[in-house]
């Protein structure tokens, strides 16, 4: 059935647009130079055509058309940069733009604009799309070789399955991208390879290209030859249906509609050029995240596991905790020469970060290791980026944003998240949203506990950068809490410093931030990395052990112990203060005594941490006993103040007292 076109001329002239670009110029032009398009001039000629039905419609220029900016200069910096100092620059930004509308809006490249029965006034900011590529057909080696271009791509990612193949046959393999994810199909021979494999991506827009490139491996060589490539487009509808259309043959158009979530489309894509073949993929859009925070329904039951931002109900973004736990990796980049890697995760959530232990010589690593944030509003995005330790500096193997928007109380998400800017590897996270219970009786006019401090344990520090040339560094920490500042000592030579300080602070909410620095006796100090440090959720009275990244540097991590004290809510020792005197006295001393044989018994023992927790016993007995003398004195002083009140009210209700004597 031939396709009904609308041919119509578009001719769009406007100053209505300020267009602000930074520039900075080399020698001789040194400085930042800004250059403003104020006006902007297309004309041409569009195919309109209708899909779907009429549900949809695309449009195309049928040739490049012509293009005109209007360009004005200024200056920045220090240095003025008038237009006719900047040659090339008008004709640049114009090419800049006629390469983008051939890229995307001339023909047989169309856009598509959804013509919905109903608008349901919803934003989508992301999705999760499940392809799977199913195979390729009528490909030929004469062909596709008369096309292709030598590309690098690093063979120790590639996988080969098929055993005693012709060395003659051809032998290909797909990379699929979106946006900056790519993953990679193994290699398959002959003309109508089969691969059946399913990758898991994610979109961050309402719409977004799904491209796929056809390589052709050759036993014993690194480099491939890139045949050719085929892409599909694919459109969130306000009516929560998705729209996916592509180029067919004779630069026809393909569009499959999915009305609801979760249906499956199957479509066959030629590839580009004459007679290179075609390409047969399923596409799953499993769900639509929208800027509310809630997520579109499927037409089947969707498991959690494959959801990024959990249920349609919107919640409060104060006073919860996003508790993030890193499960496990499948599939990670290997990038030591040897085929090892030690692998690492880096959390970063606002200003805060937070790592993962590095697992040895492991591609699918285990983790199982739990991360608490405070919850940020606006939309704040996970940041999640993958490592692998290496002699001299970490190397990243990928990287991804996670929505947290929608989360719903006491339900985990338990998700995949595919890694981007590299061709395999995918990270399992545990996300859940946690309300933190008040103390309300105990928090003062700020939201603070009343009458409390914050104890902050500065124990050591690892893997510090080297400020000094002879290779290590004087490090010491400055802690900012507010307005207030402390310091701990100076541990001289040395990139793994162990302080074992510790200090306090009146809880008033104040941000705390720790700079290490290299300390230097005659030149200023350099810093060598900082961190923030959240503690404004944790419960009074419960310690938080952390190893916390420092920022602003490659390398460096600090570890910390931190507390909100509360006095009302501390632990006390098991002492009945209602009994008589000598009980409690004989209670506290039977305790330290006890107390006693235990810290003796732990330091034959070499048993530090059991000292430590002992010592922090005894130190609560002493406050215990020096507490009940207070009590005791308190008590002493009330029972003279009852005996001198009832000497005066005997004396003054006695009669004889009261007569006097008369002098006549």
């Amino acid at each position: 059935m031939k396709q009904r076109i609308m041919h119509c001329s578009f001719d769009w002239d406007t100053d209505d647009v300020n267009i602000l670009l930074f520039a900075k110029l080399a020698m001789p032009l040194m400085g930042t130079a800004r250059i403003v398009v104020n006006s902007i001039h297309i004309k041409g000629h569009l195919l309109l055509m209708p899909i779907l039905e009429g549900k949809a419609m695309t449009y195309s220029f049928v040739s490049t058309p012509d293009v005109r900016l209007g360009v004005a200069f200024g200056s920045g910096g220090s240095q003025s940069l008038p237009a006719t100092e900047l040659p090339g620059v008008s004709s640049w930004l114009i090419k800049l733009a006629t390469d983008t509308l051939n890229k995307r809006l001339v023909e047989p490249r169309r856009q598509c604009l959804a013509l919905p029965a109903e608008d349901l006034q919803k934003k989508a900011v992301g999705g999760i799309l499940y392809v799977t590529v199913l195979s390729a057909s009528k490909l030929s080696a004469s062909n596709l070789k008369g096309c292709a271009s030598t590309k690098h791509i690093n063979s120790s990612e590639d996988t080969y399955t098929d055993d005693h193949v012709n060395s003659k046959e051809l032998q290909t393999f797909l990379e699929i991208e979106l946006g900056e994810l790519t993953r990679r199909t193994d290699v398959r021979a002959g003309s109508s390879p089969k691969w059946d494999t399913t990758f898991n991506l994610i979109l961050h827009d309402n719409a977004g290209i799904l491209r796929f490139h056809l390589y052709e491996r050759t036993l014993g060589n690194v480099k491939y030859d890139y045949l050719t490539s085929c892409e599909i487009k694919m459109r969130y509808v306000p009516d929560d249906s998705t729209i996916f259309w592509a180029i067919g043959p004779n630069s026809t158009v393909i569009a499959k509609h999915a009305e609801l979530c979760g249906k499956e489309i199957e479509m066959t894509v030629p590839f580009e050029g004459v007679n290179l073949g075609e390409l047969t993929v399923r596409l799953v859009l499993k769900e639509w995240q929208f800027s509310d925070g809630s997520h579109s329904p499927t037409s089947v039951s969707a498991s959690s596991r494959h959801s990024l931002s959990g249920g349609s109900n919107f919640f409060p973004r104060t006073g919860r905790r996003i508790c993030v736990t890193v499960v496990e990796g499948k599939d990670l980049v290997v990038k030591e020469k040897i085929g090892k890697s030690d692998p690492y995760v880096k959390l970063q959530y606002g200003k805060v970060i937070q790592r993962t232990k590095a697992v040895p010589h492991s591609p699918n690593p285990t983790w199982n290791q739990k991360f608490e944030f405070d919850e940020i509003g606006g939309g704040e995005y996970l940041k999640v980026k993958c490592y692998t330790e290496e002699t001299f500096s970490d190397e990243s193997i990928g990287s991804a944003r996670v929505n947290l928007e929608g989360l719903v109380e006491g339900s985990i998400r338990d998700v995949y998240i595919p890694l981007e800017k590299v061709n395999s590897g995918e990270l399992r996270l545990q996300i859940e949203a946690v309300k933190v219970e008040d103390n309300e009786s105990l928090k003062g006019s700020h939201g603070t506990l009343a009458n409390a401090w914050i104890e902050l344990v500065l124990i050591e520090a690892r893997d510090l950068v080297a400020a000094d040339l002879r290779g290590t560094s004087d490090p010491y920490v400055r802690v900012h809490y507010g307005n207030m500042k402390k310091s701990t000592k100076v541990m001289y030579k040395t990139l793994n410093p162990k302080w074992h300080q510790t200090l306090e602070f009146p809880d008033d909410g104040s941000p705390l931030t720790l700079h290490v620095k290299d300390h230097n006796t005659l030149l200023p100090t350099s810093n060598i990395g900082d961190c923030v440090v959240e503690y404004q959720m944790l419960p009074p009275n419960q310690m938080a052990d952390k190893w916390i990244p420092l920022q602003g540097v490659k390398r460096g991590e600090i570890h910390i112990q931190i507390t909100r004290k509360v006095p009302e809510l501390e632990k006390k020792p098991s002492v009945d203060y209602e009994s008589s005197p000598t009980t409690v006295r004989h209670q506290i001393s039977n305790q330290m005594k006890e107390m006693m044989i235990k810290l003796r018994s732990q330091v034959d023992e070499d048993d530090l941490e059991g000292v430590s927790k002992s010592l922090t016993e005894l130190e609560s007995l002493h406050d215990a006993q020096e507490e009940f003398m207070l009590q005791l004195e308190t008590e002493q002083t009330l029972l003279i103040d009852k005996i001198n009140e009832l000497g005066q009210e005997i004396f003054n209700a006695s009669p004889t007292l009261h007569r006097t004597t008369t002098i006549p």
